[in-house]
């Protein structure tokens, strides 16, 4: 269950990536509700991998069967595969403090819950999992609409800052709740490991209670939830460099869900530690991520964002390959420092790739998309590396794990590279054709729109593909369907033709262009031979 706590990681790199400024790198404590919420933030942190130790290790109390352990993994991702695009677009259409108010309850609730019946002795493996899925629901709530609110809370130019803020705090938190969390274990119990993690939620509700946000005002109403979640999906559908980010996703997470799937296991059983010396071990890890955030800015500088994953995951294969077979305390310790350090690293490299190639339209739904990949991952993982370690052994897994996670990397970097379109630049445009005041309204569609060129016959096969950019801007946009055609009786003519739901959606594809959209049109229109922009119609179905 441990990464889990890593989804408000995942959030805050990939909730902007913007130009270093000459801001101090402290600059944003001095907002208040910046800096309330930041600190609140780190506490129930804390309470969360806190809650993490508590939970693994109540499963290792209950339960001897490696299958029962990984499932709290599983558990813990499921949620994250299941609801982070639900939570996206409603990050989007909705008002986000309340919605986070709401999460923030409901992990209240679930943790109470469980540190009651973790008080009276009436905690079983099944409930266990069920508490890990409902907590990790509540996560999963609170992830996009976190992304999105940090804009909000400090000024353009601190914006960076606070990014490197907020992934210094959740550090922090990782490298002292583990410890923290093992040393109440071992002198109280696990329900008031529980109790903590409850009240640490607390601190979060109070300050977005307080929180004033300006109002968002919007042009046009709001999507419907369904249609959001279909445009969010045909985003991505049409989008290069987030799919590729999302098979570099799938092959690191399928494979390296084993390592923290199995880390409980290979502490009580092969090492024979306690709570504490548990907790030890994972706030190494949360050293080694501290260290890795600090580092990576310089490593950036000098490996690709491709070369930085293979790297990056090659060290976290070394790191199982050590849970297999190291049986010394403190070396294994030392392995999982380099375990922190790599998964902080792909983590990182990963997020940045998937907020690069998400437009700020639909960059909660986007980053949602990623999160159901990546746990999605992780709870197949966790799942499949249990079960192989209830049948061949710890070790076996952990080396088969190893070995697909080193072909995985090193077959995909060539096929799908994250530093695809390096210029990307997804910052809204206002390039759309002005649209004739028409009395229509805004439900009715579907709608065809339609962009007639004149074209030199030299020119038509360029054009054609350069074209087939432009189907993905309008497919990204909203587009149900796109084409091209060309008259056969006046050669020269192509009509580009696309059709969206209603007149209203076509509004909103308008407002959706991008200054890497405009590029694309502008070399289109290079093309062109008439002076005069190429001619728009606008055909509606019929009532």
């Amino acid at each position: 269950m441990a990464q889990v706590n890593d989804i408000q990681q995942v959030t805050q790199d990939a909730a902007a990536v913007v130009p270093v400024t000459g801001a101090s790198p402290w600059q944003p404590l001095r907002q208040p509700i910046f800096r309330m919420l930041w600190i609140a933030t780190v506490v129930s942190n804390i309470g969360s991998w806190m809650n993490d130790v508590g939970v693994n290790w109540t499963m290792l109390t209950l339960s001897a069967d490696p299958l029962s352990v990984a499932l709290v993994q599983a558990a813990s991702s499921l949620p994250m595969f299941l609801f982070a695009l639900p939570s996206g677009v409603m990050a989007d259409i909705i008002d986000r403090r309340k919605y986070l108010l709401f999460s923030q309850l409901w992990v209240f609730i679930a943790a109470t819950g469980l540190t009651v019946l973790s008080f009276t002795g009436h905690v079983t493996p099944v409930i266990l999992l069920i508490a890990a899925f409902l907590l990790s629901a509540g996560m999963a709530m609170s992830s996009p609409p976190f992304q999105a609110i940090v804009p909000d809370l400090v000024s353009k130019e601190e914006l960076g800052p606070a990014i490197a803020l907020n992934s210094l705090g959740i550090n922090i938190s990782r490298a002292i709740g583990p410890a923290l969390g093992g040393l109440i274990l071992s002198f109280v119990g696990p329900w008031m490991v529980f109790l903590l993690n409850a009240i640490s939620v607390l601190g979060v509700a109070w300050v977005l209670y307080r929180w004033k946000a300006e109002p968002n005002v919007q042009r046009l109403p709001p999507e419907h939830f369904f249609s959001a979640v279909r445009a969010g999906l045909r985003y991505v559908h049409a989008a290069p460099v987030l799919r590729n980010v999302l098979v570099r996703t799938v092959a690191f997470f399928l494979f390296g869900s084993a390592g923290w799937a199995l880390l409980p296991l290979v502490a009580r059983r092969e090492l024979g530690l306690g709570p504490g010396g548990y907790g030890i071990m994972l706030a190494f890890i949360g050293v080694g991520a501290i260290c890795g955030a600090v580092m990576l800015p310089g490593l950036r500088k000098r490996f690709n964002p491709d070369r930085l994953l293979v790297l990056a995951s090659l060290m976290f294969a070394l790191t199982m390959l050590a849970l297999a077979f190291v049986r010394n305390v403190w070396l294994l310790n030392a392995f999982e420092f380099f375990t922190g350090f790599a998964w902080i690293a792909v983590l990182s490299t990963l997020n940045l790739g998937a907020q690069r190639s998400a437009a700020k339209w639909v960059k909660a739904r986007a980053l949602a998309v990623y999160l159901t990949v990546f746990f999605g991952s992780m709870t197949v993982g966790s799942a499949v590396w249990g079960q192989l370690a209830s049948h061949y052994g710890i070790a076996v897994s952990l080396c088969v794990a190893t070995i697909g996670m080193i072909l995985a990397s090193l077959l995909t970097v060539r096929r799908w590279q994250l530093d695809k379109d390096p210029d990307l630049n997804l910052d809204v445009s206002n390039i759309g054709t002005p649209i004739p005041a028409l009395d229509i309204h805004h439900d009715r569609g579907p709608v065809m729109v339609s962009y007639e060129y004149l074209i030199r016959q030299e020119d038509a096969h360029a054009f054609a593909l350069c074209m087939q950019d432009m189907r993905r801007v309008r497919r990204r946009g909203g587009a149900i369907n796109w084409s091209v055609y060309e008259d056969i009786l006046q050669p020269g003519i192509f009509v580009e033709a696309f059709v969206v739901g209603s007149w209203m959606e076509y509004m909103r594809q308008l407002e959706r262009y991008t200054m890497n959209d405009q590029k694309i049109q502008n070399r289109i229109y290079a093309f062109h031979q008439d002076e005069r922009l190429p001619q728009v119609r606008y055909l509606v179905a019929p009532v």
